[in-house]
């Protein structure tokens, strides 16, 4: 039997994959990230910023863009991060590796790992908690969540938020996957209350996961502490450069989200077709059940498609989107053979 359980910890491994499944076809489709297959076109980078640290007003300009793009409420710091990914290891170390942590729904598992790594006692919630309870200091949020798509509307959020940082507790909200639902951002509030944090990634829209740029956004008083562990040079002058060019590009995004919605309809019916339950999702991905007992994660590799299964749900699975109609045939054509073994069961 294979050792597969690598593939059902992150999305990405098609090293991985290749290893585990040498005779798949070629080239692999890697669905498994919810990463968006449409890059944004890289524009052409003055070979001096390589040579050069990055200057104050490379940073101050991808802020800017990003503040354009995503909103930025009065009095509020949004600081550009290596990935959003060092931001969520970063946040015991600046709210408190002692806090009393509650992650809200089955969720990205860095959240969880991340505070238990730090020490910290840390505890899943089915919900939002009552923003009474005097039992947690810290709640974690993804919103829109991954891998199912659960989304907390922007009022019933704000007013919680309200509440539960008026006795001085935090919220995390993580924006990872919010630029396809963006009138639910909180950054594009007149104020952000105190105690929220919010983080954003760059790489899942714009397909440029490998720049690793991310931001976290706080009330500019709670955010020095923020700036001391991220440094003076917390993300590369190329990378500002590429980073705000795409934030600033309102034409390709707009076109971008229309692909992404006609898509996500596209990748619906094709599953549901293939006899699998759609549970939710977003944009860039779908959260799909398969029958028990049949290890999709196993079938669709053999087809050479990584998709993203759940140790926690064994018949639970994350597809993202291909990105060409070969992509698109590949599954297509998976999809058929799977739906024709269960029809003969």
């Amino acid at each position: 039997m294979r050792d597969d359980a690598i593939l059902r910890g992150h999305g990405g491994r098609i090293d991985e994959a290749e290893r585990l499944y040498p005779e798949a076809p070629q080239p692999w489709v890697d669905l498994s990230t919810g990463v968006s297959p449409y890059a944004y076109p890289i524009p052409a980078v003055d070979p001096d910023l390589y040579r050069r640290l990055p200057l104050g007003r490379d940073t101050a300009r991808l802020a800017d863009a990003a503040a354009a793009a995503y909103g930025r409420p009065a009095g509020t710091a949004l600081l550009p991060v290596p990935g959003s990914e060092m931001a969520i290891r970063l946040l015991p170390l600046v709210l408190g590796a002692k806090a009393r942590v509650g992650v809200v729904g089955r969720t990205y598992s860095s959240h969880a790992a991340a505070w238990e790594d730090a020490g910290a006692e840390v505890r899943p919630l089915a919900d939002l908690p009552d923003p009474a309870a005097r039992d947690l200091d810290v709640v974690v949020l993804v919103n829109p969540n991954n891998p199912d798509g659960a989304l907390v509307p922007r009022p019933a959020l704000l007013d919680f938020a309200a509440r539960w940082s008026a006795a001085g507790r935090r919220l995390v909200v993580d924006e990872a996957f919010a630029d396809v639902t963006p009138e639910h951002t909180l950054l594009a509030l007149p104020s952000l209350p105190d105690g929220v944090v919010v983080l954003r990634s760059l790489g899942k829209f714009f397909g440029l996961a490998g720049l690793r740029v991310g931001f976290v956004a706080v009330p500019e008083r709670a955010a020095m502490p923020w700036r001391r562990r991220l440094g003076d040079w917390p993300v590369s002058g190329p990378a500002c450069a590429i980073a705000a060019a795409a934030l600033s590009d309102a034409g390709w995004i707009a076109a971008m989200r229309a692909r992404l919605a006609a898509d996500r309809r596209r990748l619906d019916a094709l599953l549901v077709g293939a006899g699998l339950t759609v549970l939710g999702g977003t944009d860039l991905f779908v959260l799909a059940e398969g029958p028990a007992g049949v290890d999709l994660v196993d079938r669709f590799a053999r087809a050479g498609l990584l998709v993203r299964g759940f140790a926690h749900t064994p018949n639970r699975y994350r597809f993202g989107l291909p990105g060409d109609e070969p992509g698109w045939r590949r599954l297509e054509a998976a999809c058929a053979s799977f739906a024709a073994a269960a029809a003969g069961r």
